[in-house]
């Protein structure tokens, strides 16, 4: 399957939108990724979100990962909304960390209001991530509940150092206006989905 070039450049962003960044290495995509980025449109107030495939997670082992243009081309199946736009650039920048692609976007588009979403999942071991700590200070961020997540997940270290920046959810859709760090947790329906258990399921 051959890759669009298309996706390998940065979506376009005008002056004062607000963009949910939604990244991942949706291997594969599902039910859930769209949960989460749904709940973002919805809660949040924001234009459009963007669902960053990463070329590979620096936190798992990539020998099972599908090649790009396979993630890029299943993602779209999910992300069939108009406000929704699928995106491979961090393949173009050189980067695989979170950190490293917001401060190029928030260095190419100074007027865009960007907003890091995330499941809940995520939330638990973002304090392994590359530069964490930079991630919340650079932009605000959104976290929806996942199966599992919540309460265990506000009790790890990256909820618990950024715990004064935490907003009512009921601000939710004020989130993209917040100077960071600034974050909310978002409580809501849940789904099961996982790509760890869709692998499994394939491999059989």
């Amino acid at each position: 399957m051959s890759l669009d070039p298309s996706y390998l450049r940065v979506p376009r962003a005008g002056a004062g939108q607000r963009i949910a960044l939604f990244g991942g290495s949706f291997n594969p995509p599902h039910r859930g990724h769209r949960h989460v980025a749904l709940a973002g449109l919805k809660r949040l107030g924001v234009d459009k979100v963007w669902w960053m495939v990463t070329p590979g997670n620096p936190l798992k082992a990539n020998n099972n990962l599908a090649p790009l243009a396979q993630r890029i081309h299943l993602t779209e199946r999910y992300a069939d909304h108009p406000r929704m736009v699928v995106t491979a650039f961090e393949a173009t920048i050189g980067t695989r960390y979170t950190a490293d692609a917001i401060a190029y976007l928030k260095r190419r588009f100074p007027a865009v209001k960007f907003v890091w979403l995330m499941g809940g999942d995520n939330l638990a071991q973002l304090h392994h991530w590359l530069k964490w700590r930079d991630i919340m200070w650079q932009v605000p961020v959104a976290v929806v509940d996942r199966p599992g997540a919540s309460p265990s997940v506000l009790a790890k270290p990256a909820a618990g150092m950024f715990a004064d920046a935490r907003i009512p959810e009921a601000e939710a859709r004020r989130l993209a206006d917040k100077k960071p760090p600034a974050w909310v947790f978002l409580h809501g329906p849940l789904d099961p989905t996982s790509s760890t258990l869709l692998r499994s399921k394939a491999a059989f």
